[in-house]
């Protein structure tokens, strides 16, 4: 399906950026939906209809069992639904602001993949809400693409500073297998131009990427 363009009357390219990034989020959040949560469901309705027929020809047991499946399935989509709700728009984030949600980010995949963090964001306190939420979502895709690679970085590194001209730098290390995915850095490239963003990528037996939000836009 060819992808909707933006409307001449859209406005700068970093609008247009921006139009294309959320398309793309959107179209992820839709195969994720459906090839997890969707999927598990319509298997948890075929269980309960198992346990209906297995609980009329009075096979109790069978029943349990099934039933017991279901239930462990069905703990599994909440789980799932309940990382999507955190991971697009955390309360943590708009309600404290990013350093927490970052804490709260780190903690969260530190706990589940084995990784030392050493975190320092709290400059980034500073930027306007919008910034802070598009910086957290770069954060967040640069994370989820870390411990997908073989090997998966056993420490991360996440810095944020600002600098006497007024420019932002946000830089995220980690000493994980290099980074060669063109799709990543696509992705987070784009997210970067929406913000008017400069971002960077070494690969050193690990990978860090460097945000740089011009004073402009930082502020």
């Amino acid at each position: 399906m060819r992808a909707a363009e933006p409307s001449p009357d859209s406005g700068s390219p970093r609008l247009a950026d921006l139009l294309v990034a959320e398309q793309d989020e959107r179209r992820r959040l839709a195969l994720f939906l459906h090839d997890g949560p969707v999927q598990t469901l319509s298997g948890i309705a075929l269980m309960l209809d198992a346990v209906e027929h297995s609980i009329g020809s009075d096979r109790l047991d069978e029943a349990k069992t099934i039933l017991d499946q279901a239930l462990k399935r069905q703990r599994e989509v909440i789980r799932a639904l309940r990382d999507l709700s955190f991971s697009l728009e955390p309360v943590v984030l708009r309600d404290r602001g990013i350093e927490s949600a970052v804490a709260a980010l780190t903690d969260q995949m530190g706990n589940t993949h084995h990784i030392e963090f050493d975190v320092d964001v709290a400059q980034a306190e500073n930027l306007g809400e919008k910034v802070q939420a598009a910086l957290y979502q770069i954060v967040r895709e640069a994370l989820n693409s870390a411990v997908r690679r073989l090997p998966p970085p056993t420490t991360v590194s996440i810095e944020a500073e600002r600098k006497t001209d007024g420019r932002f730098l946000v830089t995220i290390a980690d000493n994980g297998g290099e980074e060669r995915r063109r799709a990543f850095f696509d992705t987070l490239a784009e997210r970067a131009r929406t913000l008017d963003a400069q971002i960077s990528f070494e690969r050193n037996g690990g990978t860090t990427i460097v945000i740089e939000v011009p004073a402009n836009a930082a502020g």
